[in-house]
Formats: C-alpha cells, structure tokens, sequence
C-alpha cells in the first residue's frame, strides 16, 4: 500500500485535471455507475466525525474526517485519511491525507461550478472566509476564469497577510488582491461570490439590488442550522445547482428557504443534469455544493494513479 502525505499530492496533481475528474465523476453520478451510502455525521459536542464511503466499477474508497471547530487558529479544523481498496479484493491500496484531498477536491467542486455557471470573461471574485477552503477556491477559480481581482472579507477580522501571501505563491502575479470592511463592499466589488464559513444566519446584505446579476458558489453549509445567503438571493434566482439531492437535506441554505416558501423543490437541478441542458448564465446564478463521497473516490484514484507514474509516496508494508 501507497502512503501520500500533503507534499506528495499537491505535488502531483495539476488544478485542471482534479477539475476535469470532477466532471468525470458527474458523469458517473448522472450514468448511475456507483454505489454511495448516506454520509454519516457523529456529533459529540461541537466536534464532528464524518465517515463516507462510496464503491465504483474498480475500486471503493472511505473517507473518514474530524470536523473539530473550536481548532480554528490552532490546528487544522478539518482532518482525517483517505482509504483505497481493491474492489475485487478489499486489498488496501492507497491511504492519503484526508484534510488536503478534501481541500483539493472540494476546490474543484468549486472550480468546476466556476467553469460552467459564470462567464468566459469573468475577471473579479470575492471570497467571504478565509480560511483553509477559502484559499483553494481562489486557486480554482483563478485557473477556471482569467481573474484580475480579489476581494476578500473574514468575520473574524483577523490578520490576513499570511493568506495572502500564501496565495500570492500560487497564482498569477499580475491578479490584484484587496480585504474588505464589509459584505456589502465585497458584494458591490465582484462579479463572483464564493462562500466558504460555518455561519449560522445569513452573511451576505439581505438586499436584491445589490445581488442581481451576480454568481454564487456556497461551499460552507453542510447541515441544516448552517445558512450563508440571505432571503434576497432565493427570490433572485429562477434556478438552483445542487451537486447532489442530499443537499436537500443537508443544507440550511436549501432547507431554510424552502421551509419558508421562498424557493421550491422544482427549482433544483443538479449539476449533473445542469451540464447536459442548456445553460442561461446572463441571470443570477446559484451552485450550492454539500460535497459527495463520489468525489472523494474518483480524485483520490486520480491522484494516486498520477503518484505511482511519478513514484511519487511511501510504500507501507501490511
């Protein structure tokens, strides 16, 4: 069995392949080849254990994350490993860093919602939380869209300078980097908005006018007290991309105004079926991701196919 450690897969991968098997594992989803049980959540307190597994033609694969909040500025909030097995044999094959695949796939996600529901020449992003996500999907997003500018806010108020100059290593020089006040600047400022917190009522200016005519990507509310986007955006958009139905069930951003009567459940599409019709990006537009292990599986094999080519990892011996 293969070990690959964080420096091992973001050495390996290249940004637009983890976005292109992605869009490979949409078209696995869309065509049924695969077996994916429920996630299931364990809560003990404010920490969370997340076990997700999923089985597809070759091999199966499990995820096993630790989502410990109260980490933020210590540790990493997000942990765990990565578990690839033989489908035939349930031979161990490869074990990877669980919180840096999560970074990287959940990115693309991301990435992959920018290259289909905003505009070629989409030059201006705001991002609202900066944390470990926050930064991947500014790297997805500046390699889906040729971005000139971003803007960036954090509810914590907290010194950004390390972000940023961690961020200034990894894309073009030439995109120009701003932190903003407030919401309502960030909104004004950028064509696209991407959200990546753990907010429980809305961040963003319950204002229509400010709103319309943008393009959403909400990454950060996976359970159903979790909401990032305000009543003004439900009554906006004629359409909602989901990556899955369980965000149906998962999302407070879904659930909520839903719930309320704001939006229907007519009004979901998932990416899935958003990429075989057509697509009118002229409107607002919403893609609301919650993640499934199905993606998890198809990266992870991605990354360790591309690792052994490279001899790339550490060889474990069972």
């Amino acid at each position: 069995m293969f070990y690959l450690n964080e420096k091992d897969i973001l050495s390996t991968i290249s940004l637009n392949s983890v976005m292109d098997a992605i869009e490979e594992a949409y078209k696995i989803f869309e065509k049924g080849d695969f077996f994916m049980p429920d996630r299931m959540h364990v809560d003990y307190g404010a920490k969370n254990l997340l076990y997700m597994p999923c089985f597809k033609a070759n091999l199966f694969g499990t995820k096993i994350l630790t989502v410990f909040p109260e980490n933020a500025g210590k540790h990493p909030v997000i942990d765990g490993l990565m578990l690839l097995n033989d489908l035939e044999t349930g031979e161990p094959k490869g074990l990877l860093d669980g919180k840096v695949l999560t970074a990287v796939r959940t990115g693309a996600v991301g990435g992959v919602g920018v290259r289909h529901t905003t505009p070629e020449d989409l030059s201006t992003v705001g991002l609202i939380g900066a944390g470990v996500q926050g930064f991947y999907q500014l790297r997805y997003a500046c390699a889906a869209r040729p971005i000139k500018k971003i803007y960036i806010y954090d509810a914590y108020k907290k010194d950004l300078s390390d972000f940023i100059n961690r961020l200034e290593k990894v894309i073009d020089k030439s995109i120009e980097i701003n932190v903003c006040e407030n919401t309502e600047e960030l909104a004004k400022k950028s064509e696209l908005i991407i959200t990546c917190t753990n907010a429980t009522s809305p961040i963003l200016p319950d204002n229509e006018e400010l709103l319309r005519g943008k393009h959403f990507i909400g990454i950060g509310s996976y359970k159903p007290e979790m909401r990032e986007f305000p009543d003004a955006l439900s009554k906006l958009v004629d359409e909602v991309i989901i990556d899955t139905e369980f965000a149906l069930e998962e999302s407070g951003d879904l659930i909520t105004p839903i719930n309320n009567g704001l939006l229907k459940e007519s009004q979901m599409t998932t990416f899935a079926e958003f990429l075989k019709g057509k697509k009118d990006i002229s409107k607002t537009t919403l893609f609301k991701s919650v993640g499934m292990a199905l993606f998890d599986v198809i990266v992870a094999e991605y990354i360790y196919n591309e690792a052994l080519k490279q001899e790339k990892g550490q060889k474990i011996e069972l």
